[in-house]
């Protein structure tokens, strides 16, 4: 008998590779699914995805993204933090200026917020295709709306101020700009989504197009854009106070003087009512909300 060991079996896995590599012709005649090339689509999107991978590191790197910094202005925030409390207005008077100060941010948000509804409204059925005269007034009516929502509140307080001076007016003049693209993008897409049967129906009748759009369109797509205008009024809350900053009015104007002057208890005591406002308007409009959406 011989010497010689004996060789030991392949492992399952390596026999069955063999096998599957033996009958490689037939499996690919069987599942031509799976062996089919990459499809373009699906090359197209890991393409997309390594392109926007490769832009996120490049912008990390020009940037100076470092996380040493990071964690180092985590600290110095952690003691702004500690000279913040406890919030204190530091006077009577002072807590009776900031608190006229916030009243003052409400009402702008609220007057520019309704002013840039009625605005956008009419914009709004000459941008959606069910509602405009042609397409070439639909064109120049979504550009146009374009144009307006792409400068941001800020830079329309600026430009306001330079037009009608400091205050509050010029505050209420870059939200109600502001909020006319929005509202316009917003309310023409809500009224090209309507149900089309009611307006054809008016028009069957005899009905004349501003008679469709007034009994088949609007009271149908009204309780959306009254939702949409209470959302944007919540938002716009807290753009107040922002352009206030920048002088047009609000309680964004005695945010800035207090971190100027380094008064961070009056700062954490601002912010705390702020965060109150937007809270108190957030539970009121989502109420108001949810009514309007059930016809309460």
């Amino acid at each position: 008998m011989s010497d010689a060991p004996m060789p030991h079996p392949a492992p399952p896995r390596q026999r069955l590779g063999a096998m599957a590599l033996a009958d490689l012709p037939g499996l690919t005649t069987r599942h031509p699914a799976q062996f089919r090339a990459m499809p373009p689509g699906r090359l197209a999107g890991l393409i997309a995805t390594a392109a926007a991978l490769g832009l996120l590191v490049f912008a990390l790197w020009r940037l100076e993204f470092s996380p040493a910094r990071l964690l180092g202005g985590i600290g110095a925030l952690g003691r702004f933090l500690v000279l913040m409390l406890p919030p204190d207005p530091g006077s009577w008077t002072r807590a009776g200026l900031i608190l006229h100060g916030l009243a003052e941010t409400v009402a702008i948000a609220f007057l520019g917020t309704l002013m840039a509804a009625i605005l956008a409204l009419p914009l709004a059925l000459l941008g959606a295709r069910n509602t405009t005269v042609n397409r070439l007034v639909q064109f120049l009516a979504r550009r146009f709306l374009d144009g307006v929502r792409g400068i941001d509140a800020l830079i329309w307080a600026l430009i306001w101020i330079s037009v009608v001076g400091l205050g509050p007016f010029a505050g209420v003049l870059a939200i109600m700009t502001s909020d006319v693209g929005t509202f316009g993008k917003m309310f023409s897409e809500a009224i090209e989504a309507t149900d089309r049967r009611a307006a054809e129906g008016i028009t069957a009748a005899g009905g004349s197009r501003l008679q469709r759009i007034r009994f088949g369109v609007l009271p149908e797509v009204l309780p959306v854009l009254a939702g949409q205008a209470l959302y944007l009024f919540e938002s716009n809350t807290r753009s107040s106070t922002i352009i206030g900053i920048v002088g047009a009015g609000g309680i964004g104007l005695y945010l800035s003087e207090m971190i100027r002057t380094l008064e961070w208890q009056s700062v954490s005591f601002i912010i705390l009512l702020i965060l109150m406002t937007v809270a108190l308007i957030d539970f009121l409009s989502s109420k108001l909300r949810a009514a309007i959406a059930s016809g309460g």
